[in-house]
């Protein structure tokens, strides 16, 4: 497993031609008001699908939709967003538990109305109070508010009136869409509104989720998830598939064997030698990655931690990392390197000052200006800086980008450590920073380098040592770069990107992160008996198993051919 998926809020475009006041938003280029409760065809129930990708260690059996761990394996299996919002479709969208909205003239108040008929899996309906709970609940306990709604967003006020949710903000609210309609997922109040749930949302183990989802958790065990089909489900006729498998896989070895002998249909991790180890052994073995951010080295910026926290410590890490290396080595080419800037490319190519990289010398290995940087600082290498970085068991590219990245910070005076730890244990301490480099890539991209960078390096995203970071584990702080990204909101389509060009420079001055190579959207898929998957032909959602909500996209596409 990767812990990837497309993330926040970039739909100002796709906004920008339903902008009138009052009206009643044409949903951009997916389905309209009511494809989302039609059944899409004559397709009978029937089959199971198996997950097989690495999640480092056995499942914890936590479905809390505001735990970063593990709501990968609750948002788009359980619970759901009130629209789907297709980050590779030119950001077409599906109204889920929102079967409209609106958007005032200044953008700063949307009305959703909430769809009827829609029951929690517990039989209780679903109502318009519930979205309004989960959006103040966010406002209460502000770790359970991952996207910084009412923060950064500007969110003031969240009511419910019949079948209508407002939400207020002070300010235009146009890109943080993709975040509050796309990403939060909607909680029942008569869940977390009561008992050890309300005392303590944000770490409260959530073994049996109550949600609107096409699935549910039945059983769970350390060893296995399986869910069922949720009979109740409010898309009519769907699920289609009633049995979804997802073992815990230590490492990507047994996963990547059941991938490429059908014991396993949906895979979303590394192969390596893909075509030797999975296509060739099958016609029914396909695969289609597409390239959405970037892998890197996190360092923690806190000043106690004072080598990782040295510009020229970074600088030099930076210029000693021959990416194209790691890239060829470390994923066998099926990931581009990255760049210093943290601009993705080619599919961010507008938003790409290739010059600016170059200026810097960032555009290849520079291993003599890591030295001199280092000898600077009394390191050589005779004499090397000890650093250690740590990293998920069980991620063997990532190994193997670590050992070329080792290599190459030896050569110019670094000792570098790897960890390998649990998921979770990794993830636990990237959070609250207690560590000097991580291997790591955001947990969600976007349709424009802004929401990467943004998660990178707003300081709404971060917190002191300690405390729970939502993205910027790094610790970074910067308030020319925070009004940038704050200025994005309002900014026309030109200058947004100047904006994401100048937050780019500051990535290359200040290297607040380290781009190794670009994170692609692990993807294998078997179709020996499921059809229905997306495709690069047919990219209807993120096609990794890690992605949500796109997963509930998904399994709601599925079907048995054996079924039919």
């Amino acid at each position: 497993m990767r812990p990837t998926r497309i993330l926040a809020a970039a739909v100002i475009g796709a906004l920008a031609v339903t902008a009138t006041a009052c009206s009643e938003t044409k949903h951009k280029g997916g389905s309209d008001g009511n494809d989302a409760t039609q059944s899409s065809g004559p397709k009978k129930k029937g089959g199971t699908v198996t997950i097989a990708n690495t999640a480092g260690q056995t499942w914890t059996c936590n479905f809390n939709p505001f735990n970063p761990a593990v709501y990968n394996t609750s948002i788009g299996f359980v619970y759901e967003p009130l629209i789907y919002v297709n980050a590779l479709k030119n950001q077409a969208e599906t109204p889920m538990l929102a079967k409209s909205y609106k958007w005032n003239a200044d953008k700063t108040q949307i009305d959703f109305t909430i769809r009827s008929g829609v029951k929690w899996n517990d039989g209780k309906p679903l109502t318009a109070k519930d979205v309004a709970f989960t959006f103040n609940l966010m406002k209460r306990v502000r770790s359970t508010d991952l996207y910084a709604l009412w923060t950064t967003a500007g969110l003031r006020s969240a009511t419910a009136s019949g079948d209508q949710v407002t939400l207020k903000f002070d300010k235009a609210a146009q890109p943080y869409f993709y975040a509050f309609a796309h990403q939060v997922a909607i909680v029942p109040e008569h869940v977390f509104g009561t008992g050890a749930a309300a005392a303590h949302p944000d770490t409260w183990v959530d073994k049996k989720p109550v949600g609107t989802g096409p699935f549910e958790v039945n059983p769970c065990s350390p060893n296995n998830i399986q869910y069922t089909a949720n009979p109740d489900y409010w898309q009519q006729g769907k699920p289609y598939i009633q049995k979804v498998e997802y073992p815990a896989y230590l490492d990507n070895g047994p996963a990547n064997l059941d991938l490429a002998n059908g014991k396993a249909q949906w895979g979303s991790q590394f192969i390596p030698g893909i075509k030797q180890f999975y296509l060739d052994k099958s016609p029914d073995n396909h695969t289609w990655s597409p390239p959405v951010l970037n892998v890197g080295i996190y360092p923690n910026l806190d000043p106690s931690h004072k080598m990782s926290s040295n510009l020229k410590v970074r600088r030099a890490i930076s210029y000693a990392i021959d990416r194209d290396k790691v890239s060829k080595i470390g994923v066998g080419g099926q990931e581009p390197a990255a760049n210093q800037s943290g601009i993705v490319t080619p599919t961010f190519d507008t938003y790409y000052d290739k010059a600016a990289v170059e200026k810097a010398g960032f555009d290849k290995p520079d291993p003599a200006r890591a030295k001199k940087l280092l000898g600077e600082l009394g390191y050589s290498p005779s004499k090397p800086l000890k650093l250690k970085i740590i990293t998920i068991t069980g991620y063997t590219d990532w190994d193997a980008s670590l050992n070329v990245i080792k290599q190459n910070l030896k050569a110019v005076g670094i000792d570098l450590t790897v960890q390998d730890l649990a998921q979770q244990t990794m993830v636990g301490k990237l959070y609250t920073g207690d560590y000097d480099l991580a291997y790591y890539n955001q947990q969600t991209s976007g349709p424009t380098p802004y929401y990467e960078l943004r998660q990178m390096l707003h300081s709404a995203n971060t917190a002191p040592l300690g405390k729970n970071a939502t993205s910027n584990y790094q610790r970074y702080k910067n308030p020319k770069v925070d009004q940038l990204l704050n200025d994005y909101a309002s900014a026309d389509e030109t200058k947004q990107v100047e904006i994401v060009k100048q937050v780019a420079q500051y990535m290359i001055d200040d290297v607040p992160v380290i781009p190794v190579v670009e994170a692609v959207d692990w993807f294998q898929y078997n179709t020996k008996d499921i059809a229905g998957w997306p495709t690069e032909d047919n990219p209807y959602a993120q096609p990794a198993a890690y992605n949500f909500p796109d997963t509930g996209q998904v399994l709601t596409h599925l079907y048995s051919k054996s079924a039919q």
